[in-house]
């Protein structure tokens, strides 16, 4: 497995998608991990400190897992939160796993409880066996917040909707927000899952997200990540 650092870093990993926000004028690195059946988006966000924050672990099989912890010894990251946009069981699944393996407490909104809760019957529903369980969160966060590790902050977005206590996590400063599945690239998050809302979800999009500056990258819980200014132009759920 070749890794190489250059502007726009990239790996060889089948299941990684690196996006990489170093310059000189950033400090905070974003990439993206491929994982499960639902082709989940897991963030790791560093910075010059070496410090790192894992959101949203789906990492299930076995080799998911070793892929994380590969990219987390090659880059000498230390791991230091761990957080949850929302706790639908694709976003989850490997909560335990990441806790355990660097000792993190877990950080996600309390109103998301129940899902997590209920994180286990579903995960059955859809042919997840070995499905362990999460911790319970240390931490809740709430809108507004300031998440901090290393020299680096985010701050807190709550925007339900898809999930009743999803978060958004903000950098102003870089230019980008960990959008979860509020929004998608040409898109937005399912409404028909227990906790979701429709209007909910449009009214957290327009007054949260659609806001913000037009060159903000949206890095999303599926698929490719896409901007504020694109999505105001052509999401046909907000055109």
């Amino acid at each position: 497995m070749n890794f190489r650092d250059t502007t726009n870093e990239s790996y060889s990993f089948h299941t990684l998608i690196n996006i990489s926000l170093q310059s000189k004028k950033y400090t905070m690195k974003v990439t993206t991990l491929i994982f499960n059946q639902f082709q989940e988006n897991t963030y790791i966000i560093s910075d010059n400190t070496k410090e790192c924050i894992i959101i949203d672990p789906g990492c299930y099989q076995d080799f998911e897992r070793t892929e994380l912890t590969d990219f987390i010894k090659t880059k000498n990251l230390k791991p230091v939160k761990l957080i949850n946009t929302h706790c639908h069981i694709d976003h989850v699944l490997g909560n335990k796993f990441v806790s355990e393996q660097w000792d993190l407490e877990l950080y996600a909104h309390k109103e998301d409880l129940p899902l997590l809760t209920n994180a286990g019957a579903v995960a059955k529903m859809y042919g997840f066996e070995k499905y362990e369980g999460s911790p319970y969160p240390k931490h809740f966060l709430e809108e507004g917040d300031t998440l901090k590790f290393g020299a680096s902050e985010l701050e807190i977005i709550f925007a339900p909707g898809h999930a009743p206590g999803h978060i958004c996590l903000l950098s102003k400063k870089e230019g980008f927000i960990i959008a979860g599945d509020v929004l998608f690239n040409g898109s937005i998050g399912r409404t028909d899952l227990p906790g979701g809302d429709y209007d909910t979800l449009i009214e957290s999009i327009k007054t949260k997200l659609l806001p913000l500056d037009e060159n903000t990258i949206v890095y999303c819980g599926h698929g490719p990540s896409t901007s504020i200014g694109k999505e105001k132009m052509s999401n046909p759920f907000l055109v």
